[in-house]
C-alpha cells in the first residue's frame, strides 16, 4: 500500500527521516532526502522506483544537453522534444491505455457487437503526473531561458524531483524556486517548524475529520443514485464539494507543513476556493500549483487570450480539456473540465454586461459578492457531479433525480 500520510507506516518514517536530516549537511543531505524519497515511493511497489528515476535523469540530461547547445535552437529543440515525447509518452501508456482502447471499442461497438473489449492489466504509478509535469516544467524553463544554468548537482536534482512530501499528490513546485532552497543547508529554526506542525496538524483535520467523514455521506450515494431522493442527493454533492476539498487541500498542507519544517518553502495550493467570485478567481484559489502550470505551459504557449475571442475560447477548450484529463483517464473528468471551460467563457461574455447592470442597480458591494460567490459555488458543485460519478450514466441520474425535487417538494408541503 501506499506510504499514506495518515498511515502508520509515515508516523514511523518521518520522525527517523527528520532525525537524520537535521544533523546532515550539503551532499549527504541531499542523498538522504532522495534516497528517503525513492524508499517512500517504494514502500508501495519497489518495481516502479526505476520509472521515478527515469524522470530525474531524462529531464537532467535534457537540461544539460539544452545548455551545452548555445546558440543552437535547433539543437535544444530536439532535446526538448525528446524530454516530452518520453515524458507524457510513459504518462500516456500508464495512465491513457485503456482509456484510449475503451474509447476506441465504444466507437467500433455498434459496427461489431461481438467484439469483446481488450483490457491492458497496467497498474498506475502513484504520484506519475506530478513528478512527471515537474521535471518536464524544468526542462522547458531551462529552454526558455528562465533558468540561467542547467543544474549540474545529480543529486540535488534528484532531490528536486522527488522529495517525499509532494511526491505522490502535490504541490508542483517549480525548479527556479526549488533547487536554490536545496542549496543550502537549513537548521533547526523552532519557530519554523512549530509553523510547520501547525499546518500539519490543519492539514490532518482536513484530510481525516472533514474528508473522511464526508466521504462516507457521498459514497453511497454516488454508488446507487438511484436508492435516494432529490434532499439526499443534494447533501451528498455538497458533501462531495468538503470532501475533495478536504483530501486535495489536507494532503497539500501537510505537504507544505513537511516541507517548511525541512526549511523549504512550497508556496501555498489552495486559497479558500469556495469564496471565489468568479471562475477565474476560483482557478487562482483552488489547485494553484496545477492551475500555474496549465497557465504557463499550456494556456499561454496556445496564445492565451491574444487573437481574439475564439481564440481564446479555443485556448481555454484545450486547457481544460487536458486539465480535466489530467485529473483521471475518464470522459467524466473530461466533462468536467470541458464545464469549467464553458464557465469561464460565458463569464468573459456577460461580465461587462453584469458590472455595468450592479452600478445600474447600485447594488451594495457586499450584496453583489455574496450572489457572485452562491453561483460561482453552486456550478462548481453541479461540475463536482459528473468529477465524482463512476459513470455518465450515474451522474445523469443524480442530476435528473435532483431536478424531479420530490421530497424537497414533500419536506416544504410539511
Amino acid at each position: 500500500a501506499i506510504m499514506l500520510f495518515n498511515s502508520l507506516e509515515f508516523l514511523v518514517f518521518a520522525p527517523i527521516f527528520f532525525a537524520l536530516y537535521f544533523p546532515l549537511k550539503g551532499q549527504a543531505r541531499l542523498i538522504l532526502i532522495a534516497v528517503a524519497s525513492f524508499f517512500f515511493y517504494g514502500w508501495w511497489d519497489w518495481r516502479f522506483t526505476p520509472l521515478l528515476l527515469f524522470a530525474p535523469l531524462l529531464n537532467y540530461w535534457t537540461g544539460i544537453r539544452i545548455e551545452q547547445a548555445g546558440g543552437d535552437r535547433l539543437r535544444q529543440k530536439r532535446a526538448l522534444l525528446l524530454s516530452i515525447v518520453l515524458g507524457l509518452g510513459l504518462l500516456a501508456i500508464f495512465k491513457y491505455t485503456n482509456f484510449l482502447i475503451g474509447t476506441v471499442y465504444d466507437a467500433v461497438h455498434p459496427w461489431a457487437p461481438k467484439l469483446n473489449q481488450p483490457m491492458v492489466d497496467i497498474a498506475l504509478p502513484a504520484g506519475i503526473s506530478f513528478y512527471t509535469f515537474q521535471t518536464m516544467a524544468y526542462s522547458i524553463d531551462v529552454y526558455r531561458g528562465l533558468i540561467p544554468r542547467a543544474e549540474r548537482n545529480f543529486w540535488r536534482f534528484a532531490s528536486f524531483a522527488s522529495i517525499f512530501p509532494h511526491l505522490v499528490a502535490g504541490p508542483i513546485v517549480r525548479a527556479s524556486s526549488l533547487l536554490p532552497q536545496l542549496s543550502q543547508d537549513h537548521r533547526a529554526d523552532w519557530d519554523r517548524i512549530a509553523r510547520g506542525l501547525e499546518m500539519i496538524v490543519w492539514g490532518y483535520f482536513l484530510k481525516v475529520c472533514l474528508a473522511d467523514t464526508a466521504a462516507t455521506v457521498v459514497k453511497p450515494r454516488f454508488e446507487v443514485p438511484g436508492l435516494f431522493g432529490s434532499l439526499a442527493h443534494v447533501i451528498g454533492v455538497l458533501a462531495f464539494a468538503l470532501q475533495i476539498y478536504g483530501d486535495f487541500a489536507g494532503y497539500s498542507l501537510i505537504a507544505i507543513g513537511l516541507g517548511r519544517v525541512m526549511g523549504v518553502d512550497f508556496g501555498t495550493n489552495f486559497n479558500r476556493p469556495y469564496f471565489a467570485r468568479s471562475f477565474s478567481d476560483f482557478w487562482t484559489r483552488w489547485h494553484i500549483s496545477l492551475s500555474s502550470w496549465l497557465r504557463d505551459y499550456l494556456y499561454i504557449p496556445l496564445g492565451g487570450n491574444r487573437g481574439g475571442r475564439w481564440m481564446t475560447a479555443r485556448n481555454l477548450m484545450i486547457t481544460m480539456f487536458l486539465g480535466g484529463l489530467w485529473h483521471g483517464a475518464s470522459w467524466n473528468f473530461v466533462l468536467w473540465g470541458v464545464l469549467h471551460r464553458l464557465y469561464l467563457v460565458i463569464q468573459r461574455l456577460i461580465s461587462p454586461s453584469w458590472q455595468r447592470l450592479l452600478v445600474a442597480l447600485r447594488v451594495p458591494n457586499v450584496v453583489a459578492a455574496a450572489l457572485e460567490t452562491i453561483v460561482v459555488f453552486s456550478l462548481t458543485c453541479f461540475a463536482w457531479i459528473f468529477f465524482r460519478a463512476g459513470t455518465f450514466e450515474d451522474a445523469w441520474r443524480i442530476i435528473q433525480i435532483i431536478g424531479e425535487l420530490r421530497d424537497l417538494r414533500l419536506h416544504m408541503s410539511q
